[in-house]
């Protein structure tokens, strides 16, 4: 099981809680968790990443553990705590502008 956590706006958007608990198939990355949470949650599809690229939305940020996983490959494992339900998998929305 996975713990996800998300920003207000796109809880609004899914109806969700701000923390989703996620049972993934296959190895926990983050290609994967983002893939069940758009399965359980379709109106998230294509507000946290492009829908035909699958690449990560510019203003959207992806942390655990303290790190930020943002730049890190999709297909990546997420670390051992995410994975193991200790941790949460968080979902940031970044803040622009002057």
């Amino acid at each position: 099981m996975i713990r996800v956590k998300l920003p207000d706006h796109l809880c609004t958007l899914a109806g969700a809680d701000h923390e989703i608990e996620l049972h993934i198939q296959g190895k926990p990355t983050q290609q994967n968790v983002l893939n069940a949470l758009e399965t359980r949650f379709p109106s998230l599809k294509g507000a946290l990443r492009d829908p035909l690229t699958k690449k990560r939305r510019p203003f959207v940020r992806f942390f655990a553990c303290g790190e930020d996983l943002s730049h890190q490959p999709p297909d990546l494992a997420l670390p051992l705590a995410v994975a193991n339900g200790e941790e949460p998998f968080l979902v940031i929305a970044a803040i622009a502008g002057g």
